[in-house]
């Protein structure tokens, strides 16, 4: 394998935007300061999506403004061509449109065929050629959907070609409701790859089974470099009962680390930030290695 692998940090948007409690602009800035410290310089900081929605989300022009100097790549998620106009005048540099592998989840996601999605990116593609902006596409349940089950990986293979036909420059591919083996994942990947080089391909695998650093290990065999993960395993899935939120990025950077893979981040600092985050949630977080840490770093102080 490689010597490096890029994690793109999902805990701003991905993460928070399903948190039933409510975080102010000002603290959402304060934790990518502090993933971005911790050496986390991709990061996905909000969307321009409806706030009836998705409330969590408002305020994205002003965090993405507050953060536009800091050292890194800052994504937004936009689903259309209003979303990419507020995106473009708060300075976005990169933008997401999501899709899914499944009919009935994109219906029920975000209200249109797989067809009509596609057709509703162009223009937002377009636009973003013209002034200069990358765009990452997403596929969601790309291992499997809450309504119809197994998702075969042609399904998903066509969705990720017609993004990357749109011109997306990477498509992360989505294990939305946390249901993939490690032999899925390779199947999923390898049909993937038929029409996306490897080499622009991200893994976006929830946790829900306990199988997503399985899962992460299996593509990277397959050549992946690319692996979306939340600090403390934040968010979840509001389309899909019982999902927890993306791999934490805690044992995802830990697993990297005991395989000699440079991720370039600080664990020490990527836990205060989980653990800052975690207080203003009221919850402690999902992940196993910052809950071990945790209990690691009580025991030390009370002896």
């Amino acid at each position: 394998m490689s010597e490096s692998v890029r994690i793109i940090e999902m805990g701003p948007r991905d993460g928070l935007q399903n948190e039933k409690t409510l975080v102010s602009v000002a603290d959402r800035i304060a934790f990518i300061r502090a993933l971005v410290d911790a050496g986390l310089t991709t990061v996905e900081v909000g969307a321009f999506v409806s706030p009836k929605a998705i409330p969590q989300m408002v305020g994205s022009d002003e965090v993405m403004r507050s953060v536009a100097s800091l050292p890194g790549e800052f994504h937004v998620l936009v689903p259309n061509v209003k979303g990419y106009e507020a995106a473009h005048a708060a300075g976005a540099k990169v933008i997401s449109v999501f899709t899914a592998a499944s009919e009935s989840f994109s219906r029920a996601n975000i209200n249109c065929s797989i067809g009509e999605s596609l057709e509703r990116f162009k223009p937002v593609i377009a636009h973003a050629k013209t002034d200069g902006i990358k765009v990452r596409g997403y596929v969601s349940c790309a291992l499997g959907c809450p309504y119809e089950g197994e998702i075969k990986p042609q399904a998903v293979a066509d969705v990720a070609k017609a993004l990357w036909d749109l011109g997306c420059y990477e498509v992360s591919l989505g294990d939305t409701i946390g249901v993939g083996t490690p032999l899925k994942a390779k199947q999923m990947l390898r049909a993937v790859c038929d029409d996306v080089p490897v080499t622009h391909l991200a893994m976006h695998f929830h946790d829900t089974y306990g199988q997503a650093l399985a899962n992460l290990y299996a593509g990277m065999e397959e050549g992946v470099r690319v692996i979306d993960a939340a600090a403390g395993g934040l968010g979840g899935c509001p389309y899909a009962p019982g999902a927890t939120g993306n791999v934490a990025t805690e044992d995802v950077v830990y697993m990297l680390d005991g395989m000699g893979i440079r991720t370039g981040v600080d664990m020490a600092k990527l836990l205060a930030a989980t653990n800052a985050m975690s207080r203003l949630l009221g919850r402690p977080p999902v992940s196993r290695v910052a809950a071990a840490l945790n209990a690691k770093a009580k025991r030390a102080s009370s002896e």
